[in-house]
């Protein structure tokens, strides 16, 4: 059956709506009834990035009456290669604007509803209790686990979906019969442990493949079409392969099993990503070590990054000892010389400090803001990715 939609309210269709939706319109699955539906369907997508461009595009152009979209970040050069629903003239501006403007020359009978402010576990009840279901184009854990304990609390349908390097996988959370996110994932992974795509990189046109994906099956949850309850559809973008997996709701799952899960939690904090550390990671400015190196004092130079990312661009003089591997480094250092660790943005380079502490190195320090800031204030000549 179709989300909740009563059949006497849907709201009729205007002669220019008729036919821009014709070829839906001749669809036996769809016809007029469905696309009434689809009129009178309120959606929420979550982000407006590498899912989020697909997803909202092919949203409006379906005809989704209204679309709400949660994004509070602004659109950077990097976004480019992946998130179509912003351009070069949109740099700098908030991806909620941008996306608006380009889903209303999509679609201008389309209802847009900005919300222009990062989701949390204090208003994510609220916000997505407005909509009929939610399409999930995030890109980080917290974001996922609150996404999908908000909508098993208040039963809305949660469209997952995920990329990584050459690979995704979609599926269909939180509806009747099926399992949710903690189902699948009953504990985050270890904070590191998987790198963002800023970090281990993402083929550009997999968040296209794996969004259109997502908006299909929105869809067809609106029209009460079979989708991909149950299953976990894993995209292989390298081998160009799509494989289903089988999936069953856990009687154990705190959220949608056993219930024990009755509000929403510090997702931070669940995911490891906002702990209490034991005091803050000492750093050194790129002017500070800039200026040391400049007068012979230079400590030790770690880059923590992968070979990939020192193939892109690096510090001269530095040594090549990626996060993954650095246990096995370790003997290879002198833990009596002081060493300064630095990587993309200063993630990376905090956590092996704190690695590198435990190991005995006292005098380590993270280069703050990491290669990029270095670029910005020391040496503009070095390409930023």
């Amino acid at each position: 059956m179709p989300i909740g939609l009563d059949p006497s309210q849907l709201p009729p269709l205007t002669p220019e709506e008729r036919l821009r939706y014709s070829r839906h319109l001749t669809l036996p699955e769809v016809g007029l009834e469905g696309q009434r539906r689809l009129k009178a369907a309120r959606v929420l997508m979550v982000g407006a990035g590498g899912l989020g461009s697909p997803i909202g595009l092919y949203l409006a152009a379906a005809g989704v009456g209204t679309l709400g979209l949660v994004e509070f970040d602004a659109v950077d050069v990097t976004n480019l290669q992946r998130q179509v629903l912003h351009g070069t003239r949109d740099i700098g501006r908030p991806k909620a604007q941008s996306a608006r403007d380009r889903l209303s020359d999509v679609n201008p009978h389309v209802r847009l509803e900005l919300h222009e402010a990062r989701l949390t576990s204090e208003n994510a009840l609220d916000l997505l209790g407005r909509y009929d279901l939610v399409v999930d184009g995030t890109d980080n854990f917290a974001t996922r686990y609150l996404v999908n304990d908000a909508c098993v609390l208040l039963g809305k349908p949660n469209v997952y979906g995920s990329v990584y390097r050459f690979e995704g996988q979609a599926t269909v959370l939180c509806a009747a019969g099926g399992p949710c996110y903690r189902c699948l994932y009953p504990e985050p992974p270890p904070p590191g442990a998987v790198p963002s795509c800023a970090e281990g990189g993402v083929l550009g046109v997999l968040p296209g493949l794996v969004g259109v994906i997502q908006a299909t099956e929105a869809v067809k949850l609106v029209l009460g079409l079979p989708g991909l309850v149950g299953r976990l559809l894993l995209v292989d973008a390298l081998g160009m392969q799509f494989r289903a997996v089988k999936l069953r709701p856990d009687p154990r799952c705190p959220a949608c099993g056993t219930r024990e899960l009755r509000a929403l939690v510090d997702y931070e904090q669940f995911c490891g990503t906002r702990g209490e550390p034991a005091g803050p990671v000492p750093e050194i400015a790129p002017r500070e070590l800039d200026a040391r190196r400049r007068r012979g004092d230079a400590p030790v130079l770690l880059d923590v990054r992968e070979a990939r990312e020192w193939e892109l661009c690096r510090i001269e003089g530095a040594r090549l000892a990626p996060l993954s591997r650095l246990a096995e480094e370790l003997a290879g250092l002198d833990p009596e010389r002081e060493t300064v660790v630095y990587c993309r943005s200063g993630v990376r380079s905090a956590r092996a400090v704190r690695q590198l502490q435990a190991a005995g190195f006292a005098r380590v320090a993270s280069l703050a803001g990491g290669i990029l800031r270095w670029a910005d204030e020391v040496d503009p000549s070095l390409p930023r990715y």
